[in-house]
């Protein structure tokens, strides 16, 4: 386990209600940089903890660094000791559907008046419009909002194979927190903070939307697209093996050439620039081809390494447990998951002094830190107990 000392949002106290994966990555990235994160679960814990298939990874990968309190909030006992720790809490994190929180009492407006030093921090299908009040996922987002259309094949749209959107989403989200806390320094106020997987979606589509802008041409699906670059694309090697190669540049060309002996390529006026090679690429990729097949992938990527080029093994998810790169720099942290097991999952992707953020709180057990949470928090023994025989916490 890393030490907590010294970590950028060290002091700053969060209260999460989320679920799934779009509110928890707000969660574990503010976690991971230092600050305090209560994760508040029904009785019984949250459902993405039993989820099967493709969402058996969301709980263990979103919210390491994390307590873990279980209330039952439908109680007015369960409502009043939430809203007894939002009222010393810097950040409040939601993503249920349009209207759930205030329902429960847990609305901006509400929790505003009890603590007005508060951000409250959403994440949404839609911000304000004519969708807001729609029920929206990934894949919704992915769909309407151009991604999967530019992903797949034309006429099959495809959504990307993670939750790039929903990861996406929260990453705005702690920007927006980030930008409001520094806000409060200023005002002593705290705001509503507001991210949607649609507007991602569409943030990510805003270079496709300039392409047809400046070219009056719509941008068309990744696969037949027109690609800036002639040299842009998977090969295949001796091995039967493929591998990414890019060639962006002018000089990366040159480099090209004289690294692999084309000479003949190099001197051809056809192929001096950018725009002549794209134009010509359906007779350049051939002869690149033909003399990647020389070489076994490994042999390549060696080549490659050594000339500077861009290029990329095409690599499974479960290949990147074994990654050199990511064992020595500190890229995967080691975390006991459900069953007793442990494993080792991706690192916030950012350095700061030199250093990885570490883990500090393996995954929470259901409701694990309830009582010492309520104890710092001014509750009673008997009170706590009370809480237990009336089903208020778990």
């Amino acid at each position: 386990m890393s030490d907590e000392h010294g970590l950028p949002l060290e002091g700053v106290k969060i209260i999460e209600f989320t679920h799934m994966v779009m509110g928890p990555t707000v969660g574990v990235i503010l976690a991971d940089l230092g600050a305090d994160v209560i994760k508040v679960e029904p009785i019984g814990g949250d459902n993405t903890r039993r989820l099967v298939g493709s969402g058996s990874g969301y709980f263990p990968m979103y919210n390491r660094n994390k307590k873990s309190i279980t209330l039952n909030l439908k109680s007015e006992e369960g409502l009043a000791v939430a809203h007894k720790l939002i009222a010393d809490t810097d950040v409040m994190i939601e993503n249920f559907r349009p209207g759930a929180m205030d329902k429960l009492g847990l609305g901006y407006d509400q929790l505003n008046e009890i603590n007005d030093q508060l951000i409250y921090c959403s994440e949404k299908g839609f911000l304000e419009g004519p969708y807001a009040h729609r029920t929206a996922l990934d894949e919704v987002a992915q769909m309407m909002g151009g991604l999967a259309y530019m992903t797949g094949e034309p006429g099959k749209p495809s959504r990307a194979g993670a939750s790039v959107i929903d990861v996406m989403g929260g990453m705005f989200g702690v920007i927006g927190i980030l930008a409001a806390l520094k806000q409060r320094e200023k005002t002593g106020k705290g705001q509503r903070v507001q991210s949607s997987l649609y507007e991602s979606t569409v943030f990510l589509m805003g270079q496709h939307m300039a392409q047809y802008s400046v070219t009056g041409k719509a941008a068309a699906p990744m696969p037949v697209r027109v690609s800036a670059w002639a040299i842009y694309q998977v090969f295949n090697t001796k091995d039967n093996e493929q591998l990414f190669v890019g060639v962006v540049s002018d000089t990366q060309w040159r480099k090209f050439c004289e690294s692999f002996g084309l000479d003949e390529l190099a001197n051809n006026p056809e192929y001096e620039n950018n725009t002549s090679r794209v134009q010509r690429k359906k007779e350049l990729v051939p002869i690149v081809q033909q003399v990647f097949m020389n070489y076994t992938k490994q042999e390549l990527m060696e080549k490659l390494e050594h000339t500077g080029l861009p290029f990329a093994p095409i690599t499974e998810p479960t290949d990147l447990f074994d990654d050199p790169h990511l064992n020595a720099s500190g890229g995967l942290l080691d975390l006991n998951i459900p069953g007793g097991d442990t494993t080792s999952l991706p690192a916030l992707p950012i350095e700061m002094n030199g250093k990885r953020m570490g883990v500090r709180h393996d995954l929470p057990e259901i409701g694990e830190q309830t009582e010492t949470i309520l104890i710092e928090n001014g509750f009673s023994s008997e009170q706590i107990e009370k809480f237990k025989s009336d089903g208020i916490i778990g």
